[in-house]
């Protein structure tokens, strides 16, 4: 069984470390824990993974933010992977830093990834893993704030973050939904 798990982030140096790149960064920790390499492909730099029986297709769009859905789709119509077996790897202002959040749809809340990736499929009936970043910028200071580096106390707690948010991609794969929310939504915030 094939999934498409798809980080979401900014192609280029300048972006490496952003906040906004958390879901380019869970795709390579887990690419890196398996000796995976990403190679360029059509919309996107993608490797494979095998768990448990499934084909995992991580991809991380090369279109840039604003234009995620293209890459979704394109990976989707051309791998023949159904909705279900999609999920979107999400930075997210609202939840604080740390904290993540599997839901089966929602709002693209203000994500212009999600809204691209939201008008692209006409619906917004679509898997996604939100790793919080929190929202310690002044008014205005949006952009400079998901477009900025981690602090060094956010940077010490990210290789943790980031194992357990593949180990929630494996779940959403092996154990389902609703299960993987049980499971982890709850029990996300502790340290």
């Amino acid at each position: 069984m094939n999934y498409l798990i798809v980080g979401l982030g900014n192609i280029g140096e300048e972006y490496a470390d952003t906040r906004h790149n958390i879901g380019f960064m869970v795709l390579d920790a887990w690419a890196k824990a398996s000796n995976a390499v990403f190679t360029p492909q059509r919309y996107a730099a993608r490797t494979d993974i095998k768990f448990k029986g499934r084909t995992f297709m991580l991809v991380k769009p090369s279109t840039y933010m604003n234009l995620s859905g293209k890459a979704v789709n394109y990976w989707m119509q051309a791998e023949r992977v159904p909705l279900e077996n999609v999920l979107v790897v999400v930075d997210d202002l609202a939840l604080p830093f740390g904290k993540l959040r599997l839901r089966p749809n929602g709002s693209d809340g203000g994500h212009n990834g999600l809204k691209h990736i939201s008008e692209t499929f006409g619906h917004q009936n679509y898997a996604r893993l939100r790793l919080g970043i929190g929202n310690a910028f002044l008014k205005g200071q949006q952009i400079d704030y998901v477009l900025g580096a981690f602090d060094e106390d956010e940077k010490n707690t990210l290789p943790p973050l980031l194992d357990r948010a593949v180990e929630m991609v494996k779940s959403f794969a092996t154990i389902g939904m609703e299960r993987t929310m049980t499971l982890f939504n709850s029990t996300a915030n502790r340290g």
